[in-house]
């Protein structure tokens, strides 16, 4: 086994990176108070060439050391912007066509591998807090709210971590389904 050369990797750079077709996807954040978590947003949004970030209420906004410490440069790539109220960011979702989905532990939430993806549909992922998760005036108006799985004895993950497991799951899924026709693997 050798690792591969970042010329072996073959990187869009920038602006092509801009240019190019994007998942369906905007990642929401809404009052996130670590800025090593909100680059660490910026960058799996790089990685899965989400559509863009908004940045609510207290979330930090580049350009700032702390954030770029996670982002490594992903400020640059991804679209983003900074919103007071992430209730009007979510009408103004909506009124765009966006399913918008809370991901948080809620009575009636879907467990992740149970959601069903649409492949002509645009998501907007909503993702709260690290102490208070996803506040109850945007839980009121949301269309839906899927849950992470899990096992052990702590009660969540972390927020960079459950953007990561969201994101890679929407994206493969909409990946299949472009390749096959279907969300089943082939």
């Amino acid at each position: 086994m050798q690792k591969l050369s970042m010329d072996q990797l073959n990187r869009p750079d920038v602006e092509s990176f801009k240019k190019q077709e994007k998942t369906p996807i905007v990642i929401v954040l809404d009052n996130v108070r670590s800025m090593h978590n909100v680059g660490s947003a910026f960058r799996t949004a790089d990685g899965f060439a989400v559509e863009k970030i908004v940045l609510c209420g207290i979330t930090a906004t580049p350009p700032h050391r702390e954030i770029e410490k996670t982002a490594l440069g992903a400020t640059q790539s991804v679209d983003w912007e900074h919103s007071p109220s992430a209730a009007q960011t979510i009408s103004n979702l909506k009124e765009n066509g966006y399913i918008v989905l809370a991901v948080e532990q809620a009575q009636g939430s879907i467990n992740l591998e149970n959601f069903e993806i649409k492949s002509d549909q645009k998501y907007a992922l909503i993702f709260g807090n690290e102490v208070h998760g996803v506040s109850e005036e945007l839980m009121a108006e949301v269309d839906a709210c899927i849950e992470i799985p899990q096992f052990g004895t702590k009660h969540s993950f972390n927020v960079s971590v459950a953007i990561g497991i969201i994101t890679w799951h929407f994206t493969y899924k909409s990946m299949l389904f472009q390749k096959n026709g279907t969300i089943e693997p082939a």
